[in-house]
């Protein structure tokens, strides 16, 4: 029997602990426990303290995690609490994706300060984002537009939009609609025109393998939809070796036990890009993620991936 409360890992913005706290109010109702039986523990990771560089610049996607999956690993920490698409592909040794929650809205949004739309943005708009796959996907759409590096929490990046020193910024939905505030959105981009991040939309727990118990707490979480389509969605982004460096998107959804999934790879500025979309069994959701990544690398050839490191 656990005396003492199991703790929760997370990041400190506002996001992230609205997510945190999710899980645990979903853990409390699924075993019948208290609040004071989960505790929050709050780390800052290297990717909140340096919001001034490009991610790509200073270590990638794994800047997110680093300190939670260091106190996962000594067991300071019973979990973690991550948006997917915040997960390296290759996770630290001895640690798995234990838990998908239910997938939110993966779509991502514009919100316009000098327009509404992407369509209605002046010529020359700037526009803010610290993501490639966004900057590469809206430059295809409006190669006129110029970009800037846009990190930080969401207030952040909405107070610099409302200071006007950008014109519109790019976010994802599912942020928005947890924190209540999708009201802020202009535009939302539909998945066939402007295609999301591999796991946008969706949350996931890292723990240790080989717990048993806290597989077994965890394990009410899993909503087996989302871990199908996710499990395809990584093998993608894994098959390309995918990081914060590179313009990846892809998106994968299961209807009647069939992936219909969509992947696109494409240079910075967006005027090249190869794409592909594969239907096959639920079963088999790794391997189609894998091979549309692999069939993707080579239509593009070794060239396309040069200044991928």
């Amino acid at each position: 029997m656990q005396t003492k409360p199991y703790k929760i890992g997370t990041r400190g913005g506002a996001l992230a602990l609205i997510q945190a706290e999710d899980v645990r109010k979903k853990l409390m109702l699924a075993h019948d426990l208290p609040e004071s039986a989960f505790e929050i523990v709050i780390l800052s990771t290297k990717a909140d303290r340096m919001t001034n560089q490009p991610l790509s610049e200073i270590g990638g996607k794994g800047l997110f995690t680093l300190e939670l999956e260091e106190k996962l690993i000594d067991g300071s920490l019973d979990f973690a609490v991550h948006c997917v698409k915040d997960m390296a592909t290759k996770l630290p040794e001895g640690l798995y994706l234990s838990a998908y929650l239910e997938r939110e809205d993966p779509r991502d949004v514009l919100i316009g300060g000098a327009a509404n739309t992407i369509s209605e943005l002046p010529e020359n708009a700037l526009i803010g984002t610290s993501s490639l796959r966004r900057q590469a996907l809206i430059r295809r759409i409006r190669p006129d537009l110029r970009v800037t590096l846009f990190r930080g929490l969401v207030g952040t990046r909405l107070q610099k939009l409302a200071d006007g020193e950008v014109d519109a910024t790019l976010l994802a939905l599912a942020g928005l609609k947890r924190l209540k505030i999708e009201d802020k959105a202009t535009e939302i981009l539909e998945i066939d025109t402007f295609l999301p991040a591999p796991g946008q939309g969706a949350i996931c727990i890292e723990s240790k393998i080989g717990n048993s118990h806290i597989d077994e707490l965890i394990a009410p979480l899993n909503d087996p939809t989302t871990e199908t389509c996710i499990l395809c969605e990584r093998a993608f982004l894994r098959a390309l070796d995918g990081s914060c460096r590179t313009p990846i998107a892809g998106h994968a959804q299961l209807i009647d036990q069939k992936i219909h999934f969509s992947g696109k790879i494409l240079n910075d500025d967006g005027s090249l890009v190869y794409e592909t979309q594969v239907t096959g069994n639920a079963n088999d959701a790794d391997t189609i993620g894998k091979d549309a990544g692999e069939t993707l690398r080579a239509q593009a050839g070794d060239d396309f991936f040069k200044d991928w490191t």
